[in-house]
C-alpha cells in the first residue's frame, strides 16, 4: 500500500540517489549487472540524506550514533549533519502558537519576537516575554511537519521491510534501524516528552558531589503553556561555548584557568549523567553548550537522550579500567557481557582482535590517547565479530566523542583520562556501597550471616547424597553427537575384528584336531564366516574414507 501512496516521493528519492552518483543504484536501475549492494561512500551518503530533506537528515543523525553498525568513516561524516533550515514565516508560526494556547496570545505574552533565533527541521525557536515579565523561549513545531514525517516514515518502513529480506538487510539490521528511527522521530514530535527529559536532567544536575550544581544550568519548563507542538521554557542569555571570549588579558592564550575549570565542570557533569544517574544528554555538540552572560554553563536541547541501567554502568566503568590497563582479555569479557543476546562467539579470536587493536597504544602516553576513539574501535571490533550490542552503546560512544571534541576545541590541553582519574575511586565506591553505605553494609552483613548459617547444612546434605550414592549428575554438552557416533563406530569395528580373529583361531584349532568329516566341515564353515566378516569390515572402512 505504501508504494502506491508515496510514488512521487519514491521518484524524488531515485532522482536524488542518481544525481549523487550511487553506482550500485545506477547499475540496478539501468539493467546492468548488480552485485551485492554496498553502501554509498560516506560523503555521497551524507549528500543524499541532505538532499532528501529534514527527515532523512534525522535518519543520518541516528545512524551517526550506531558505530556498532557503521565504521568510523561513516560515523565521522554523518556526525557533521545539522538540520538547520530556513525558518517558517511568522504568520504561519503564529497560527500554530494560537492553536496551542488556552488563552489568547495577547493575554499570554506581552511581546513575541517574530524573527526566529534558531530553526531546525522539526521546530524553530522565538524569544518572548510573558505577561508576568519572565523572558522565555518558544519552541514551535513547523506547520505540517507531522504529515511530512508520517509519509516519510511509511516509505522508510516499507523499504526496510523489503530490504530486510536480503542478506544485505540482515547484515546491516535495516529493520531494527528503521524501527528505532521511527520511535525516535515520533518521540521528537511530542514536545511534552522533551520537556519531561529537560526537567529530569535539571533535577539530576541540581545536586552533585563532583561539581558545583550552581555552575550548570538547564532551562526550566513553563508547563502550563507547554503542549505537544509548543514548548515554553526559561530564556538563557548567552553564546555557544566555542564562541565565548575567555582569553586571559595577562597571557593572551587559550590555557586560561577559566577554560580548564569549565572543561572539568563539563566532564564531571556528563560523567555523573553517564555513570551515576543513568540518564544522559546524548547530543553535546557545540550548539547545545552555551556560555551564559553570568559565567555559568547551560546545556540546551534534550531532544536526544540516552539511558544506562545499573548493570551496564558497572560494565562500562570496568571497561574504563580495562582500556587504561590495555587489557584485551578483560575488554573481550566485558563486551560479551554487554551483548544483546547470547550467540556463538570465538572468544580467542575476539581477544586477539582486541589485543591487536590495543597494541598500538602500548607505547603511547595516556595523555595522548583519544578515549572516544578507543571506544569506537572497541565497538568496531565487536561488529566485526558479529556481536550485537544495545543501541544505547552507540549513544554512549557518540556522547563521549562529542564531549571530547568540544572540550579539545575549547581547551586543547585537556585529556579525558586526567579528568577520569579523580573520579574512578568514587565510582567504584558507589558501585560497591551505593550512595548510602550503612544500609549497604548492613544488607551485606545479613547476606553473609545467612550464607554462614545455611552453608554447613547444605554441605552436609551434599555429602550425605554423595555417600548414599543418591547424587545424580545431569550434564548437557553440545557438539558431542559426532564424537559419540565416531566412538560407536570404532567400538563396533573393534568388536567385529575380535570376532573375526576368534573365528579364525577356532577354525585353525579345529582343523589341526579334525579326525572326522563333521569337524572338517565345521572348520571350513568357520573360515568362510571369518572371511566374509573380514571382507565386510574392510569394505566398510574403505567406504568411510577413514583408512588412515
Amino acid at each position: 500500500m505504501f508504494l502506491t501512496q508515496t510514488v512521487p516521493r519514491q521518484r524524488e528519492i531515485i532522482e536524488v540517489v542518481l544525481r549523487n552518483g550511487w553506482d550500485y543504484m545506477r547499475r540496478l536501475l539501468t539493467g546492468g549487472k548488480a552485485d551485492e549492494p554496498q553502501l554509498p561512500t560516506p560523503a555521497v551518503l551524507k549528500n543524499i540524506l541532505v538532499d532528501l530533506g529534514p527527515v532523512y537528515v534525522k535518519l543520518g543523525q541516528l545512524l551517526s550514533t550506531r558505530p556498532d553498525l557503521l565504521n568510523a568513516a561513516y560515523i565521522e561524516e554523518l556526525s557533521t549533519l545539522q538540520d538547520e533550515v530556513p525558518p517558517v514565516p511568522w504568520v504561519e508560526v503564529e497560527i500554530v502558537i494560537r492553536k496551542q494556547l488556552k488563552r489568547p496570545l495577547e493575554e499570554t505574552f506581552s511581546t513575541v519576537n517574530p524573527v526566529a533565533v534558531a530553526a531546525g527541521s522539526i521546530a524553530q525557536t522565538h524569544r518572548a516575554t510573558l505577561i508576568d515579565g519572565r523572558e522565555v523561549a518558544l519552541k514551535v513545531q513547523r506547520p505540517g511537519i507531522d504529515i511530512t514525517v508520517a509519509q516519510d516514515i511509511a516509505l522508510i518502513q516499507g523499504i526496510a521491510d523489503l530490504v530486510a529480506r536480503t542478506d544485505f538487510g540482515q547484515t546491516y539490521e535495516i529493520k531494527s534501524v528503521a524501527e528505532e528511527f521511527t520511535k525516535a522521530l515520533e518521540a521528537e514530535l511530542d514536545f511534552t516528552r522533551e520537556a519531561g527529559y529537560t526537567d529530569e536532567l535539571r533535577r539530576n544536575l541540581s545536586r552533585s558531589r563532583w561539581f558545583d550544581p550552581k555552575q550548570i544550568v538547564v532551562a526550566e519548563i513553563v508547563w502550563e503553556l507547554t503542549t505537544e507542538k509548543l514548548m515554553v521554557m526559561e530564556w538563557l542569555d548567552g553564546v555557544p561555548l566555542l564562541s565565548a571570549d575567555l582569553t586571559s588579558e595577562q597571557n593572551g592564550n587559550s590555557s586560561d584557568p577559566d577554560r580548564k575549570a569549565i572543561t572539568t565542570l563539563l566532564f564531571r557533569a556528563f560523567f555523573q549523567q553517564l555513570y551515576i544517574d543513568g540518564f544522559f544528554h546524548a547530543d553535546p555538540h557545540p550548539g547545545n553548550l552555551f556560555y551564559l552572560v553570568d559565567g555559568r554553563i547551560a546545556i540546551l536541547d534534550c531532544g536526544m537522550v540516552g539511558r544506562l541501567d545499573p548493570r551496564t554502568q558497572q560494565i562500562l566503568t570496568e571497561m574504563l579500567l580495562a582500556i587504561i590497563d590495555l587489557d584485551a582479555g578483560r575488554c573481550a569479557q566485558l563486551t560479551l557481557q554487554l551483548a544483546d543476546s547470547p550467540q556463538p562467539v570465538i572468544l580467542a579470536r575476539l581477544e586477539s582482535d582486541y589485543d591487536r587493536m590495543l597494541r598500538k597504544y602500548h607505547n603511547v602516553s595516556l595523555t595522548e590517547i583519544n578515549f572516544s576513539q578507543v571506544i569506537y574501535e572497541i565497538l568496531q571490533v565487536a561488529r566485526n565479530n558479529k556481536i550485537r550490542l544495545p543501541s544505547n552503546m552507540g549513544l554512549y560512544a557518540k556522547t563521549l566523542a562529542n564531549l571530547e571534541g568540544v572540550a579539545q576545541s575549547f581547551y586543547p590541553e585537556v585529556n579525558l583520562f586526567d579528568e577520569i582519574k579523580p573520579l574512578i575511586t568514587d565510582l567504584f565506591r558507589r558501585q560497591l556501597l551505593g550512595d548510602n553505605p550503612i544500609p549497604s553494609l548492613l544488607r551485606t552483613a545479613l547476606d553473609i550471616k545467612s550464607l554462614s548459617l545455611q552453608s554447613p547444612r547444605q554441605i552436609e546434605r551434599l555429602l550425605d547424597r554423595v555417600t548414599s550414592e543418591t547424587l545424580q549428575w545431569n550434564l548437557s554438552l553440545r557438539g558431542l553427537d559426532g564424537v559419540r557416533r565416531t566412538m560407536d563406530d570404532a567400538a563396533n569395528r573393534l568388536s567385529f575384528s575380535i570376532l573375526v580373529g576368534s573365528l579364525i583361531m577356532g577354525a585353525a584349532i579345529i582343523s589341526t584336531k579334525a579326525q572326522t568329516t563333521q569337524l572338517s566341515f565345521l572348520s571350513s564353515v568357520l573360515f568362510a564366516a571369518a572371511s566374509l566378516l573380514g571382507l565386510w569390515l574392510i569394505i566398510s572402512i574403505l567406504r568411510s574414507g577413514r583408512l588412515r
